[in-house]
């Protein structure tokens, strides 16, 4: 490996810093570029803006080693890894249409530093035909970096690859490492430069292929999940309305050695799940039937809590209401897409009582409102709704609970 090999990383997220930091770790020079001033000088200063376990030592050692520093811009260098975030763009036509604009504008961001030779790779999660429009961007902006072949199409002397991250937020650290990894190249010289990258640092397997199915790829990953979650949440509906124990339910036919179902809970969370499935029904409305169809179930999850609070409360005259949880999944502080986050809001709307919040991972500043610690919100509370299955509320005392409403959406109590 090149020492001396210098890397620019768009983006400084849940994916953008353990990546950069990671491979300042291998001996890369790494420049990690933010648009926030906070987030910049966060990093410089050795410290991390988000909670993932082992990144505060990861980002600290890469900073304190001169390997890693973060920037407002980005600056020449042999690699661009693009990290941003690739959100929904509501229009009147389609509520869930994709944005790439953040990718876009990181393509033109890093156009002017491009030299032949380079290797650009994008790991958002992105709807297919993303990786064609970096190329496109780039080459509108540096045409001299494509030059015409004798049959009149364009060959680029950069190298522009796909390869979408696979990782579990609070795991992020092992995972980027040890897990199986697919890139896709915009030609096969791409995926092969971008290969032997991530075979610096990856120990996983690493499968080559065409850019437009990578990005496939990363999306049937997660829609696999979201359709078997949605078919777990739709069962726990179904069961309360018939006097059935779901977990129960579920944990007797999982003895079958053909079936798996997943868990049940609030909804769906996080960046990836609950959004990369839309950008399938996006791309293809008319044949992605299966797919909306899961995406509306669990999406439609939080409302069915909210009224299943709602009834329970109207058995009070004021009553506490405790939520336990606001992330999207458990001992992590990431409250994207959270569906816990939406039904706590919505619980305050309706103002069907005081409402006490706990989340040990998140502040009131992220919050919005504030949060209180969990003996208070337990031993105050007439109406207990668990949202999320933190390791902290697993072990709250049993008799505490005998006298309070539970509506348990983890099944960490049952």
């Amino acid at each position: 490996m090149d020492h001396k090999t210098e890397i620019v990383v768009m983006g400084l997220g849940y994916i953008g810093l353990p990546t950069a930091s990671i491979m300042a770790t291998k001996g890369y020079r790494v420049v990690g570029v933010d648009l926030s001033a906070e987030i910049v000088n966060t990093i410089n200063g050795g410290k991390i803006h988000i909670v993932e376990p082992d990144l505060d030592i990861l980002v600290k050692s890469a900073v304190n080693s001169g390997n890693l520093k973060a920037s407002l811009a980005p600056e020449e260098a042999d690699t661009f890894i693009i990290a941003v975030p690739t959100p929904f763009a509501a229009t009147e036509d389609n509520p869930f249409a994709p944005d790439i604009s953040y990718v876009e504008a990181a393509a033109r961001s890093i156009a002017p530093f491009l030299s032949q030779g380079n290797l650009v790779i994008l790991e958002s999660t992105s709807p297919v035909g993303t990786t064609e429009r970096v190329r496109d961007i780039i080459r509108e902006l540096r045409p001299d970096l494509f030059e015409s072949t004798l049959n009149h199409h364009l060959s680029s002397a950069v190298f522009i690859a796909h390869c979408p991250e696979r990782v579990l937020p609070g795991r992020i650290i092992r995972e980027l490492v040890d897990n199986d990894r697919v890139i896709g190249g915009i030609d096969k010289a791409s995926a092969t430069k971008a290969r032997d990258l991530y075979k610096s640092f990856c120990s996983g397997n690493i499968f080559l292929t065409d850019a437009r199915t990578a990005e496939m790829v990363k999306l049937t990953e997660n829609t696999f999940r979201d359709v078997n979650i949605a078919l777990a949440n739709e069962l726990s509906m179904i069961c309360d309305l018939l006097g059935v124990n779901v977990w129960e339910l579920i944990e007797l036919a999982n003895k079958h050695p053909r079936v798996s179902i997943l868990k049940p809970g609030p909804g769906v969370g996080g960046h990836c799940i609950a959004v990369d499935p839309w950008f399938i029904v996006a791309a293809a409305p008319m044949q992605a039937k299966l797919i909306r169809a899961a995406r509306e179930v669990n999406e439609s999850k939080p409302h069915w809590v909210v009224e299943r609070v709602r009834k329970r409360a109207e058995r009070f005259v004021k009553p506490v209401i405790g939520c336990l949880g606001l992330s999207y999944k458990a001992d992590v502080d990431d409250i994207r897409e959270s569906p816990a986050m939406e039904i706590t809001r919505n619980i305050m709307k309706l103002g069907l009582g005081e409402v006490m919040v706990c989340d040990p991972y998140v502040s009131s500043a992220r919050a919005g409102f504030e949060l209180h610690d969990l003996e208070k919100v337990v031993c105050e509370a007439d109406i207990l709704v668990v949202l999320v299955d933190h390791s902290d509320f697993s072990d709250v005392d049993r008799d505490l609970l005998k006298e309070k409403v539970v509506i348990d959406t983890r099944g960490i109590w049952r």
